[in-house]
C-alpha cells in the first residue's frame, strides 16, 4: 500500500480519536457539574435535623440575631424571596409569589425529622388561629425520596397548609447568601407582604415561639385584605 493510500486511514483514526477524547471531556464535564452541584446540596443540609441557633447575623449581613434565636430584617435590609414554585407533596402546583400582599410563614420540614415532627402541631394550631388575618402557611418537603412519607406525616399532625416537594434542596439553593436563608431542618423564614424575607429560626419551634416570630408582622403594613393600613 502506497503513502498516499495510508494517510485517509490515518486521518480517520486521527478523526474518531479526537471525537471519543471530545466525547469523554464532555461526559467528565457534565459528571462534575452534576457532582457540584450535589455537594452544594449536601452542604446546605448538613445541619439536618439540628437544633439551630443563634449563628449569624449583625455586621454586614443586614439582619441581626436574638438570644432566642430568631433573627429580623428591616425592612430596608430585607431580600426579595428567591422563586418557590413547583408540585406539592399531595400533587398540585404552587406558587409562593402568588401570596403576594399576605404574610407567608415558609417552613422547611421532613417527616423523616424528630424537631419538625414535635413542632407540626404547633404549626397547624398558629395557621388556624391566624389564616384569617391575611397569612399563609406554606411547607417545603426536603429529603423525603417519595411523596408517600410526606403525605403520611400531614395525615398525622392534620397539617392542611400545602408543601412543595423539594426532595433534594433546590429550592433552599435559590436564596442568596447573607441573607436570612434557611440553612437547617427545619427552618422556618417570614416573607413580608411585599414578598421579602424579614425573619427566620434555624430551630423546631413551640407555639408561643411561633406566635412571637410572627406577631410583628401581623400589623406590618398591610391588613388581611393586603391593603395598606391608614
Amino acid at each position: 500500500m502506497s503513502a498516499a493510500s495510508r494517510a485517509p486511514l490515518r486521518s480517520n483514526r486521527s478523526n474518531r480519536s479526537n471525537r471519543s477524547h471530545r466525547a469523554s471531556t464532555t461526559a467528565r464535564a457534565r459528571r462534575r457539574a452534576v457532582l457540584t452541584a450535589g455537594a452544594a446540596a449536601v452542604a446546605l443540609l448538613a445541619t439536618a435535623c439540628g437544633s439551630g441557633g443563634t449563628s449569624g447575623g449583625g455586621g454586614d449581613t443586614g439582619f441581626v440575631t436574638g438570644a432566642d434565636g430568631i433573627s429580623t430584617a428591616d425592612k430596608g435590609e430585607r431580600a426579595d424571596a428567591p422563586d418557590l414554585s413547583g408540585k406539592t407533596v399531595d400533587g398540585g402546583q404552587l406558587d409562593v409569589a402568588d401570596y403576594k400582599g399576605k404574610v407567608v410563614v415558609l417552613n422547611v420540614w421532613g417527616s423523616w425529622c424528630p424537631p419538625c415532627r414535635a413542632e407540626a402541631k404547633n404549626f397547624e394550631k398558629v395557621y388556624q388561629d391566624v389564616k384569617d388575618q391575611g397569612v399563609q402557611f406554606v411547607g417545603i418537603n426536603t429529603r423525603d425520596t417519595s411523596t408517600g412519607p410526606a403525605r403520611a406525616f400531614e395525615k398525622e399532625f392534620g397539617v392542611s397548609y400545602p408543601s412543595l416537594y423539594d426532595p433534594t434542596g433546590k429550592l433552599m439553593l435559590r436564596f442568596e447568601k447573607g441573607t436570612l436563608n434557611p440553612q437547617a431542618i427545619p427552618s422556618t423564614l417570614i416573607i413580608d407582604r411585599e414578598g421579602r424575607v424579614a425573619a427566620r429560626t434555624l430551630q423546631a419551634l413551640s407555639e408561643e415561639k411561633l406566635r412571637k416570630m410572627l406577631e410583628p408582622f401581623l400589623t406590618d403594613g398591610a391588613g388581611a385584605s393586603g391593603e395598606s393600613e391608614t
